[in-house]
């Protein structure tokens, strides 16, 4: 989750990796040492001599190493997005903007999925107390993060915005979400390893070029309270610049 620390190590290993590809093979083209000999000239006397066919080398198909198979995708693999798996695939999106309620937050990555959750029960329930409909999953903005914390804001979109209100009880707002230019993730498995998710993400904007903006949204499409809950479903929202 913590998306800008692992931007650079995820760059440096790509890099890595490719010199060390284009090393192999430069090896693998060289010529070797018997290659050399047996280019070598002839003696005058092996010149002369009739040349005579090989003795049969009985035990050369049983040294001979097998041919390496050819390695084919998996089937759902096929149609996934370099260096992301197909149950994360990528999608381009124009996110719009909507109505939404929400709470201030600011977390320890420790506890990070609890206060989230608890602060988007907070913003339900204060919905609920104002007659207003829910519309939608809802989900975390994060607007900044560092080595130990992060600061948030958790969202509940509604189906319209109330004309004759501007504020709900227990410090809930109403406002709009972000909107723009993302490309959405999908996550599915414990949130408690949602950062290798996120490692993928990184990978893949790299690979493409891509810029993000320090902007991001997690949107949850199951009622998921605990972090080591493998039912979780979410979509990530990456704004582009």
């Amino acid at each position: 989750m913590r998306f800008g620390e692992i931007r650079k190590p995820i760059a440096l290993r790509l890099a890595f990796s490719l010199a060390f590809a284009l090393l192999l093979g430069l090896f693998a083209s060289a010529p070797g040492p018997a290659c050399a000999e047996a280019g070598s000239a002839a003696t005058p006397s092996q010149q002369e001599a009739p040349a005579s066919p090989p003795a049969p080398d009985a035990a050369a198909p049983d040294k001979a190493a097998p041919a390496p198979e050819a390695t084919v995708p998996e089937p759902d693999q096929q149609g996934a997005a370099p260096g992301v798996p197909s149950d994360a695939t990528a999608e381009t999106v124009d996110v719009p903007p909507r109505p939404v309620a929400l709470l201030l937050g600011d977390a320890e990555w420790a506890d990070g999925f609890k206060a989230i959750t608890t602060a988007i029960g907070k913003v339900q329930d204060a919905i609920k107390a104002a007659g207003l409909k829910q519309a939608g999953p809802p989900f975390a903005v994060f607007l900044s993060t560092d080595d130990t914390s992060f600061h948030f804001e958790a969202m509940v979109p509604l189906a319209e915005k109330p004309g004759d209100k501007s504020d709900l009880p227990d410090g809930v707002k109403l406002g709009e979400s972000p909107y723009g230019k993302a490309i959405k993730f999908l996550h599915r498995g414990a949130y408690d390893d949602i950062d290798s998710t996120y490692d993928l993400i990184t990978a893949y904007l790299d690979e493409k070029g891509l810029e993000a903006r320090n902007l991001f949204i997690e949107e949850y499409l199951t009622d998921t309270k605990e972090s080591d809950d493998a039912s979780l479903k979410a979509d990530i929202y990456v704004f582009l610049k």
